[in-house]
């Protein structure tokens, strides 16, 4: 779903990015929250949390499952990845560290995932939590069809 680019160059940009983010805000990025991003971020696709925990071993990690979540608990609270409720995944955000409301464009065929952001969506969809007295405490739209590479 992503032109060309040099990966390993987008992973270093996303681990960058999220050790600067951290010393500003005081928080800890650990080894462990550093490697379960970077194997976030290793595809443009949605990872499950037990496929990183897999991954962890087989890099001769001993991590169980609560330290797996706590780490993607804590790279989801500083905005370094989004939470997929549809395939119950993981992926990485382009632009942490700004406050922004997404969608997600997810190809069903290979899987591959793009962050967006429509101010226009956004703003339609509160004007209409507003008309039905609903209060929005999060929004993340998903959507499901076919890449352009795919089409």
């Amino acid at each position: 779903m992503h032109e060309s680019h040099d990966h390993n160059a987008c992973i270093q940009d996303a681990l960058d990015e999220a050790e600067r983010i951290c010393t500003e805000r005081g928080t800890r990025f650990t080894k462990l929250r550093r490697q379960v991003l970077q194997m976030v971020w290793q595809g443009h696709k949605a990872v499950k949390a037990y496929d990183l925990l897999d991954q962890l071993a087989a890099e001769g990690g001993s991590a169980k499952p609560p330290t797996v979540y706590r780490a993607l608990d804590f790279l989801m609270e500083e905005g370094f990845v989004h939470k997929i409720q549809s395939l119950n995944a993981y992926v990485g955000c382009p632009h942490p560290g700004k406050s922004h409301v997404s969608q997600f464009l997810i190809c069903d065929s290979c899987s591959g995932i793009e962050e967006v952001t429509s101010e226009q969506m956004t703003r339609e969809i509160e004007l209409a939590a507003k008309r039905a007295q609903f209060k929005i405490s999060s929004q993340t739209v998903e959507l499901h069809g076919t890449c352009r590479s795919c089409a």
